[in-house]
């Protein structure tokens, strides 16, 4: 695997048929995440540093203020190869589900330890994890 390397935001170019879309509200979701936990995932670029995965990330980086991000530079893959990349990056999580039990859960436990926890910082809003955890106790 190619190392991970810093990369100015101003040298990154979108993908020219990026499909996927982001709110503001996501980008400030992503952001809130990356303050948390760190900048963890990488921004996956070519070696045109054209962004493969990660325009999400990278929006969010320019609302954050940051100059730079990690990237993973892959040189290896045809046109072809990095238009079905871009796709299958943003479909195939779609195609997950939930095991909603553990789910309910895990959110439950989390806002059992810190009644400070900020919830939303799992991309689930209040109103979803008390509409869960309200279900599994009805049953």
């Amino acid at each position: 695997m190619p190392p991970i390397r810093h990369v100015s935001l101003a040298d990154l170019k979108p993908w020219p048929g990026a499909a996927r879309t982001h709110s503001r509200t996501q980008i400030r979701q992503i952001a809130e995440s990356i303050r948390r936990f760190g900048f963890i995932n990488p921004i996956v670029i070519d070696e045109d540093h054209q962004i493969l995965a990660g325009h999400g990330r990278v929006a969010a980086a320019h609302a954050m203020g940051l100059e730079d991000v990690p990237a993973l530079r892959i040189d290896t893959m045809s046109e072809a190869e990095k238009r079905s990349y871009v796709i299958a990056d943003n479909k195939l999580p779609l195609n997950a589900g939930w095991e909603k039990r553990a789910l309910g859960d895990e959110l439950e436990r989390l806002l059992a330890e810190d009644l400070h926890f900020d919830i939303g910082i799992t991309g689930f809003s209040t109103g979803e994890t008390v509409k869960m955890i309200d279900k599994m106790v009805m049953k």
